[in-house]
Formats: structure tokens, sequence, C-alpha cells
């Protein structure tokens, strides 16, 4: 089960987990050097101060070796320095400095390396922190210790006014670095939105559709190359499939048409009951138009355009209903012309009426609306909701309509559903009232002008 944290990402789509990624990384990459260089300021200042108190150390020490030490001490600055014994009594002292008591207890000078970091002013009288560096001096029988204080609090002063200015420029540089790397990645990807939207126009009938390939010879150009080449060999394949379905069942309308006729003279001349036969024959003529018929579909051969009356194709074509063995009524509404193909419409309306006397009970209504809409209903079992979408499939049966003897191919609605196609509109089943199933069709209301 995928965690609400994946959730997320995948709404992000691919554009937003780039950008989400790349500004995580910049981001995280300009904090780490950000804390860098405050680190390397604030080392270099404190070593910075520390050489200096070294350096007066340093003198002051050399005055003490040299027997001529002064009192007071002189020192630069704001810079304290005392010089202590190994009993910690001050031995002298810089202006402003403690001359009675050391600043540092003697039991951390005896322990100190030199440098003993940052320490409170207060110890030295000052208000600000200090940076405290000491220093042996003296003979080995009178040693003394030079303790230098130096000021430290322009360090942290300059350290906050360049995190300061850094936390400026990193959100004012990873803001144009967010919108740089949108504009970047946009254009990166433009090439697979173009493909998708070119994959959306393929159809997978007519002639041969390609996808756009991009002019940068990337990965992407490798991929839409690759993918045209498969879409022209599945293309051929169907092609190849196609023409075989029209070849046979164009081959087989001689043979059957010639065996009708032999059953018919049969029946006429010797008396024969041949009624089954003759049966069987038509349905299997009738399942061969209908392959003729999806293989013209599937090649989109384009049907001619005349202006039809909708509600007058509709009428003629139920004259031939009205010895089936339940009654077909017809409510035609006013409707203007529309542009399609006489016969195709006319096999749509003979498909869907076939279909509702097949499986009606008592009756089937037809109707004509404006739109123009067809309804065909009946008062039959009906389609489960769950099924109307896979009656549409080819030779598709559901459970109750299997038996052969009910007449059906599986191709009625299928071929419905590519003739209506062809003429702009959709089919919808629904629930017939008060039960049963209602077939809808709507068409393209374009309106013939010729």
């Amino acid at each position: 089960m995928s965690s609400p944290r994946a959730k997320a990402l995948d709404r992000l789509g691919l554009r937003g987990r780039l950008l989400l990624l790349g500004t995580a990384g910049l981001a995280v990459g300009l904090a780490i050097g950000g804390l860098l260089l405050v680190a390397v300021l604030r080392s270099a200042l404190e070593r910075a101060v520390d050489e200096s108190a070294t350096r007066t150390a340093r003198d002051v020490a050399e005055l003490i070796d040299a027997g001529r030490l002064p009192d007071p001490i002189p020192s630069g600055g704001t810079t304290i320095v005392q010089v202590v014994d190994a009993d910690g009594q001050v031995r002298a002292a810089s202006l402003g400095g403690d001359r009675l008591v050391s600043s540092v207890p003697s039991r951390t000078l005896a322990g100190s390396d030199g440098t003993l970091g940052y320490l409170p002013g207060h110890r030295f009288g000052v208000g600000e922190v200090v940076r405290v560096v000491t220093l042996p001096a003296g003979p080995a029988d009178d040693r003394q210790t030079v303790v230098v204080a130096a000021p430290a609090g322009e360090i942290a002063d300059s350290v906050q006014v360049v995190s300061v200015g850094l936390l400026v420029g990193y959100a004012v540089l990873l803001t144009a670095a967010v919108a740089l790397a949108w504009r970047l990645v946009s254009a990166t990807l433009r090439p697979v939105t173009a493909l998708r939207q070119g994959a959306e126009d393929i159809t997978g009938a007519g002639s041969a559709a390609s996808l756009p390939v991009p002019l940068a010879r990337d990965e992407i150009h490798d991929l839409a190359v690759t993918l045209n080449g498969m879409l022209a060999r599945l293309d051929a394949a169907r092609g190849r499939q196609r023409a075989f379905v029209a070849d046979a069942a164009h081959e087989l309308r001689s043979p059957l048409t010639s065996l009708r006729t032999q059953l018919e003279v049969a029946a006429a001349v010797d008396g024969r009951d041949v009624a089954d036969l003759l049966v069987e024959v038509q349905r299997m003529t009738r399942l061969v138009d209908d392959l003729l018929l999806l293989a013209w579909a599937d090649d989109a051969v384009p049907r001619r355009r005349m202006q039809v009356d909708l509600g007058d194709l509709v009428r003629t074509t139920l004259l031939r209903y009205t010895d089936r063995r339940v009654p077909v009524t017809l409510s035609v509404e006013a409707t203007p012309p529309m542009l399609g193909d006489p016969d195709a419409l006319t096999r749509v309306v003979d498909n869907l009426v076939d279909n509702a006397v097949r499986h009606a009970a008592s009756a089937v209504s037809v109707q004509v609306t404006a739109g123009p809409v067809l309804t065909v209903a009946d008062d039959g079992p009906g389609v489960p909701a769950a099924d109307r979408e896979s009656v549409f499939g080819r030779f598709t049966r559901l459970v109750d309509a299997r038996d052969r003897d009910s007449g059906g191919s599986g191709l009625g609605l299928a071929i419905v559903r590519e003739l209506v196609a062809q003429h702009g509109g959709t089919v919808l089943l629904g629930d017939a009232d008060p039960h049963g199933l209602e077939v809808q069709v709507r068409l393209a209301a374009e309106v013939g002008t010729g």
C-alpha cells in the first residue's frame, strides 16, 4: 500500500518531482556551502585575533626575559595584559587591567596550551567577550605567565552580518534557481508532452499515424523514432489482418449466394424441407457481411455524404418490421436534414431494431428526436450496468444471449458503434421504462447545405 508521501509525490507529476528533487538538492548544497563559509569566516577572524594577541604576549615575554618589564604594560587598543607568577600573583598589568587579582585562575593557567579561547569579558573589566592567549616567560626559577585578552565582540558582529547576508542571498538565489529549473524542466519535457498528445491523436484506424519527432538528437528523439517504428510495424500487421478478413469475407459471399440459390431451387422443385439450412445460410451470409463491413470501418474508408432526413430513413427502414413477433412502434419529431451515409445509418437502425426485437418480451419502441437522437427501447431482460461497455466488443454475447438460436453473432453493437463514430456520434445504453434496454444514438448535428 502506498504511503501518503508516495501518493503526494505521484500527484506532483514528473515535472514536479524533478523540480522538487533539484530544488531540494540545491537547497541542501547552498545550506552546506553557507555553513562552511560562516565557519571558515569565524575561524579566520578568531585566528587573526589570536595571532595579534600572541604577538603582544611575545613582546611582553621578551621584556620579562630582558628584565625590563614596565608597569603598566603598554598594549594597543583595548587589549588587556596581565603577567601572573606561579603563585597566582599579578606582577604587572596594562592600563585597565586588574593589578591585584588574576583574571584567569592559576589552575586554568597551569593546564593552558597557549590559547584559552573565549572567556567572559567581565573578568578583565570589559563588557564584551574576549579571546584569551597565554604564553610562559621568565627564568626557570621564576616562571611567569603572560595573559593577553583581546576583545572578540567584532567577530560575532561580523559573523552575524555575513550570516544575514547569506540568508537573504540564499532565499533570492534559491527562488531564481527554482524559476530557472522550472523553465528548463518544462523545456525538457515539452517533447514528451508532444509525444503524449500525438499518441492521443492516434485512433488505430485509417491511415498510418506517427508521433512527432523532436529536433534535438537526444534520448527523447531516439524514443520517438523507436515508437514510430513500432507503430509502423503494428499498422502493417493490422493492415494485413484487415485485408485477410476483407478478402476472406468477399470470397465467401459467392459460394454462400450459390448455396442459398441451390437450396431455394431444391425447395421449389423437389419440395424438400430446407428451412433450417436456409436459416443457417442467411446467418452465415449476415456474418460475412458484418465482417466485411467491419474491415471497411477499420480502414476508415471514406463514405459518401449526402443530405439525410433521419426520420424518413427510420420510417422507411421500419417497413420491413411489420410482421415481426413483437410490434415495433415509431415516434418521429421534425429534425433538420443532416449530412451522412444513408446505407450506414440504415445499417445502424437495422442492427438496433433487430437486437431489440430479438430480446423484447412484448414490444419495441423507436423514437427520433431533435439533436438528432435515435432511441430504441425494448422490454426485454436488459443489460446489467457492469456489462454495458463490454457488449460493444466484437463477438461479445452475454451469458443469457449465447444461444446461437437467438440469431446474434455478437457483432451488431460493435458495428453500430463504428458507424456512429464515423458520423461523429456516440452510443449510450441505459434502462428502459419500466424495464428493459434503451439504446440512445446521438449523431453530430451537422446540417447539409448542398
